[in-house]
């Protein structure tokens, strides 16, 4: 790569990174500006992903699918276009996708909302079964104040909603602004061919490490934890040549609760596993997917058809793609063993307030190293909300926050540990907790222990894995999250 095109290369990023930057400091919610769970990006003018923050993978790898869904409307310099459809574009409805023109092709941003309105606060109900109960559906539309102002009306807290879709905003401004002077100061023609270059560059780098895997087809397959039962996922892997195929035949069709997801997410997870195993320093970029193909039956759990409800979907159903995935590239070279493999997605509220954070977890020890603990990574890269933050703007008090010690498989190097979260409500609300591997644990690799599968309580009486009720205020939830696997012997 020449000297012109990494510093054209660095200063994209740069831009997707300040975007983050600004939308982080400008968010109103604790979602966004404290556990950043958000993501930017920006792609060229044929709608192909160029440069992306380091944020949340289960939002980027599904970003152009929401940029090709806009593109159909034709959007002009200056607009600013809205969807959380997860059957065009988006993912589930909470992750809500602005998208606009710059001078070199688009800008992208996804924020996950504290609330999109639906049956249930926070917008994340255990037990929906279509998609209409998470929410509301937004297709692609263009932004002005007043579609704002109608959209929020139909959220709770709009306000905040307000906030946050304009701290969005500020960042599509400011990555418009910054591609503008980049074009100005490089030359227009200039960054389109460099951002072409970029996206060939992941390309051929990704494919040769793909070249260098061993030749085979590869099958593994694990379950979901679904309310009436366990749900299938199965994952079969053929690499030839400088290509890799992962095909979900066998996988359980799509069923009535909200574990579905759309194949955009399906690719989303594949994407990380190959990016992680091949080449995990490689630029973000579109180019680093296109010799990954992704296929699903059409009405299966990981490529459902509407009207299927998908709120634990993207959660929960991309984490168990992964740990599916990378079981199956390990018949062919080492990988970690599973980490907790679920995001411990916990949503409180009432028409006053709403709250939802995830939770780490234990993750899986590696052929050379113990797996770390109590953290987020995967399909989720989000930090923790401070004590502090969150007894300050809600009516929470933590009564607990520590490792899980133990949690962690046995093995030559131990799998790392779960964490104890303990949160007293002090006012009555609905809560609803979204969590997998608690009756499954998550499995140890080359002879490693399992990992402790995770528990949940309400004022020390079990939970299910997945559960909607009310809560009286001094209730406590205490969710005690997975530990990692353990590696060898």
């Amino acid at each position: 790569m020449n000297v012109q095109l990494q510093i054209i290369g660095s200063l994209l990023r740069a831009i997707a990174e300040e975007m983050g930057a600004v939308l982080v400091r400008s968010a109103f919610s604790a979602n966004i500006k404290e556990r950043r769970d958000c993501s930017t990006a920006l792609f060229d003018e044929r709608g192909r992903m160029i440069a992306q923050a380091e944020h949340i993978p289960v939002h980027l790898g599904a970003m152009p699918d929401a940029v090709a869904a806009v593109m159909q409307h034709d959007p002009a310099f200056g607009e600013v276009w809205a969807l959380n459809d997860p059957y065009a574009g988006g993912t589930h409805l909470p992750d809500i996708t602005l998208v606009s023109r710059t001078e070199a092709g688009f800008a992208v941003t996804r924020a996950h909302h504290a609330d999109v309105g639906g049956r249930e606060p926070g917008s994340m109900p255990a037990d929906s079964q279509t998609l209409e109960e998470e929410g509301l559906v937004i297709p692609p539309t263009r932004l002005d104040e007043n579609v704002i102002t109608n959209l929020i009306a139909q959220m709770r807290n709009p306000e905040e909603r307000r906030g946050d879709l304009r701290a969005q905003l500020a960042a599509h401004r400011l990555a418009e602004q910054r591609v503008v002077e980049l074009c100005a100061r490089r030359g227009h023609d200039v960054v389109v061919a460099a951002m072409d270059e970029l996206f060939a560059y992941s390309e051929r780098r990704m494919r040769t490490g793909i070249a260098a895997l061993p030749d085979g087809r590869f099958e593994a397959h694990d379950v979901l934890e679904a309310i009436g039962g366990d749900l299938e996922v199965h994952a079969t892997v053929t690499v030839e040549g400088d290509a890799v195929e992962i095909d979900f035949a066998g996988t359980s069709a799509q069923h009535d609760g909200n574990l579905n997801c759309p194949l955009s997410v399906a690719r989303s997870a594949c994407f990380y596993v190959v990016r992680v195993l091949v080449d995990p320093d490689l630029p973000a970029s579109g180019g680093a997917f296109t010799p990954v193909s992704v296929i699903a039956p059409e009405g299966c759990l990981v490529n459902a058809r509407p009207p299927a409800a998908v709120a634990a979907g993207n959660v929960e159903t991309s984490s168990r793609i992964v740990d599916v995935v990378m079981r199956a590239f390990g018949q062919a070279i080492d990988v970690p063993a599973q980490g907790q493999g679920t995001m411990n997605n916990v949503t409180l509220g009432n028409n006053r307030f709403t709250y939802y954070e995830t939770i780490g977890g234990g993750q899986g020890a590696c052929p050379a190293a113990d797996g770390p603990s109590g953290v987020h990574v995967a399909m989720s890269n989000t930090l923790s909300t401070p004590v502090e933050a969150l007894e300050l703007q809600y009516p929470l008090r933590v009564e607990r926050y520590a490792l899980r010690l133990g949690s962690g498989g046995a093995g030559r190097h131990r799998g790392g540990d779960g964490v104890v979260r303990e949160l007293r409500v002090l006012e009555g609300c609905r809560l609803s907790i979204i969590s997998e591997r608690r009756r499954h644990a998550p499995r140890g690799e080359a002879g490693g222990g399992p990992g402790a599968p995770g528990r949940n309580e309400l004022d020390g009486v079990p939970l299910p894995a997945k559960v909607t009720r009310d809560l009286a205020a001094g209730d406590v939830i205490t969710i005690e999250t997975p530990g990692g696997g353990g590696h060898g012997r």
